[in-house]
């Protein structure tokens, strides 16, 4: 069975960097493909592929993980400024994280249009 997780930015907002990589590597580990509200920062996600090759084994494989966020817009002047603001104000809020294990997830693809997430054929193991 197949089990997303949705975690909202505020569920993680007030833990510390070590307790929000450790709470979406032990989602990960359970098989979920986490949906996350915003993004790690920069070292949050270095420190969470680190944790993660420390913990590869037979069962567990690693991750797969990918940050969607607004991309450069093309526009109006007034509406990148918007964004700008926008990004000030909401920081690590803005755009989601996809995190799940490689055993599930074969490929996330990205473009300015969707989202692919491509699942390993379980049949084919």
């Amino acid at each position: 069975m197949l089990t997303l997780q949705f975690i909202p930015y505020a569920e993680i907002q007030g833990l510390s960097s070590g307790r929000r990589t450790k709470k979406l590597l032990d989602a990960a580990k359970q098989n979920k493909i986490v949906l996350l509200q915003g993004r790690l920062t920069k070292q949050e996600e270095a420190d969470l592929i680190q944790k993660t090759m420390e913990q590869i084994d037979d069962k567990f494989k690693g991750i797969e993980l990918s940050v969607i966020a607004p991309g450069n817009m093309d526009g109006a002047w007034h509406e990148k400024v918007k964004q700008q603001l926008l990004s000030l104000l909401m920081g690590d809020r803005e755009g989601f994280t996809i995190i799940g294990p490689a055993t599930i997830v074969k490929e996330i693809r990205k473009d300015p249009h969707k989202i692919q997430l491509l699942m390993k054929d379980k049949r084919k193991r």
